[in-house]
């Protein structure tokens, strides 16, 4: 069995410098955000991962990160339990306005990475004046080899649905230029491929149904966690609403037993040791910070997984 996870682990910062005055703004935009937080926040996400070896005997081969500011905090990361160095890191800086990246880390017993590349998107350019770019964060591609079988990854964290989702048509752009990606390595290649992030929109979104097709109407990924979302199953929460934002989309092919990974099941990792203590929030993820008030808690999603039969 191998385990394959995704998770947005909610502003994961190096700590702050301290600031001239009081009103500075911060790097990090968090605050109060110090080097006992820090060690506290990465204690957590590490803790995460310890939880799920335990629930399942294994760790991840392959984790996607989103929300991680910068490669020292990945490195900060993996030599923590129950990472113990064994992990090689995949990391881009991307332009990202609030310098949030997506990120890889793998086993590097089991993983070798032939490649990768940050896919760079960019708006709304005036005048071909490069001030009125408008940036967002980099899917992270990672081109891999398992047990000699070829698994191309792509991880992303979509522009965020805020301000009446003005952010919709960028999504829309991003998934479309992913998609001609994928159906390229689809139609030529004996090739799997994972599409997991954080996508800003439900299982049975529009944007997240088409790319499951390719131009003639033939489906070339299968997106588990389409169950999940229609079985009220929730990796993250707004106001009143559960949201299922967190996916793993998988090619075709780990749906045939006659390769060395076959889909098992997925799932989203929400344990009550990871879990607000708050009752009027039971079975929400417990967070970092609400706004300014800081919780000392893990992150606002939970991570999700998919899990795999090996042959």
């Amino acid at each position: 069995m191998e385990l394959f996870s995704f998770y947005n682990v909610e502003n994961l910062f190096l700590p702050d410098p301290k600031p001239r005055h009081k009103l500075d703004p911060t790097i990090s935009g968090l605050r109060n955000w110090d080097e006992r937080r820090y060690q506290n926040k990465l204690f957590k996400v590490s803790h995460v991962f310890e939880l799920m070896k335990e629930e399942n005997g294994e760790l991840p081969f392959m984790i996607g990160l989103s929300e991680v500011s910068g490669r020292k905090v990945l490195e900060d990361l993996v030599k923590m339990e129950p990472f113990n160095s064994e992990y090689g890191i995949v990391h881009y800086n991307s332009m990202d306005e609030r310098k949030v990246d997506v990120a890889m880390i793998y086993n590097k017993n089991k993983v070798e990475v032939i490649d990768s590349e940050p896919i760079t998107f960019f708006f709304e350019i005036k005048d071909k004046n490069t001030e009125y770019y408008d940036t967002t964060r980099d899917v992270l591609y990672s081109k891999v080899k398992y047990k000699g079988e070829v698994i191309n990854v792509f991880i992303a964290h979509l522009p965020s649905q805020r301000e009446k989702d003005v952010n919709k048509p960028k999504r829309t752009f991003i998934l479309d230029e992913i998609r001609k990606r994928i159906l390229n390595i689809a139609n030529k290649e004996n090739e799997h491929i994972i599409l997991c992030g954080d996508f800003n929109e439900n299982p049975d979104d529009e944007n997240l149904v088409k790319i499951l097709y390719d131009d003639s109407h033939i489906k070339v990924l299968e997106n588990p966690f389409q169950q999940l979302f229609s079985t009220r199953n929730y990796s993250t929460f707004h106001y009143k609403s559960g949201l299922l934002f967190d996916q793993i989309i998988l090619s075709k092919s780990f749906f045939n037993d006659d390769r060395v990974l076959a889909f098992q099941n997925a799932g989203i990792f929400n344990s009550e040791k990871i879990s607000s203590r708050d009752r009027e929030f039971a079975g929400r993820p417990f967070r970092t910070y609400v706004g300014t008030r800081y919780l000392g808690g893990y992150s606002d999603h939970f991570p999700v997984f998919v899990k795999f039969k090996l042959k």
